[in-house]
């Protein structure tokens, strides 16, 4: 039986699809069998995994509008045992399109529920907002990985994100859990970074991954290549702590 894991932040420039695209090849280098459902209008994991957007005709935009089946939107990526659900601009409507329906939280949990049984981790890169897109993410999810950006604004709206996951557990899904909190771009330079990671770590504690994700080049290149940095450069700072990030994971859960 599988776990799907949210990855999750309101705010935009974070990490979200870095950490969906990079976790997800990680893993699937480490052997286990992910699919990667985007759930961002702006089809960045989508792109980041050599998928022409403009190509997609079956996607996350069919799958919540229940038109088709998640088998037939499931696409292979050139990522060992990763496979992905791409997204498509259309998938801006889709939150007017579903304010009308019942159980419109549910969308999403109702079409991939049953592919549990298919993959070790289903993994959800959300839209950097809290609207229905997210809200149906975490009603599907076990559990979410907040990407915490190392500089100043970080802390502002994390509160906001977990009073947003404390009203999902109350009222659409009592079994979602926080698998962590991950701090991204951090520079050990910089004394900033330095004190987020000191503040949060205080404040969050055993809550917080301890892998941190370092600003690098070499992660900031993959994405043009539509290739994970796993398959760009395995060598780099980059893919060494997405790794570690999936061991992480993977102990966690074991």
């Amino acid at each position: 039986m599988g776990k799907i894991i949210a990855i999750a932040n309101q705010k935009g420039g974070v990490g979200k699809t870095t950490t969906s695209v990079n976790l997800a090849a990680s893993l699937g280098v480490l052997e286990k069998k992910v699919l990667l459902i985007d759930a961002d209008p702006q089809a960045n994991a989508t792109s980041g995994l050599g998928i022409d957007v403009e190509a997609v005709e079956l996607g996350t935009y069919q799958l919540l509008e229940h038109s088709c089946k998640a088998e037939d939107a499931i696409v292979k990526t050139n990522s060992p045992n990763l496979d992905i659900i791409p997204s498509h601009i259309d998938l801006v409507a889709i939150e007017i399109e579903l304010v009308d329906q019942d159980e419109r939280e549910y969308m999403l949990k109702k079409a991939i529920t049953h592919l549990k049984d298919s993959y070790d981790y289903i993994l959800i890169d959300c839209a950097p907002s809290l609207g229905l897109l997210t809200l149906n993410a975490l009603t599907a999810s076990d559990s979410v990985i907040i990407p915490i950006q190392c500089e100043y604004f970080a802390l502002e709206g994390l509160g906001k994100l977990l009073n947003t996951i404390k009203s999902v557990q109350k009222i659409h899904n009592d079994k979602l859990d926080i698998e962590g909190l991950l701090l991204t771009m951090y520079d050990s330079r910089l004394r900033l970074s330095n004190q987020v990671v000191e503040e949060v770590q205080k404040h969050f504690n055993e809550m917080v991954f301890t892998t941190i994700i370092q600003r690098n080049v070499r992660l900031s290149e993959a994405p043009s290549y539509g290739e994970s940095i796993i398959n760009y450069d395995a060598a780099s700072k980059g893919a060494s702590n997405y790794l570690s990030l999936a061991h992480e994971i993977i102990k966690k859960n074991s």
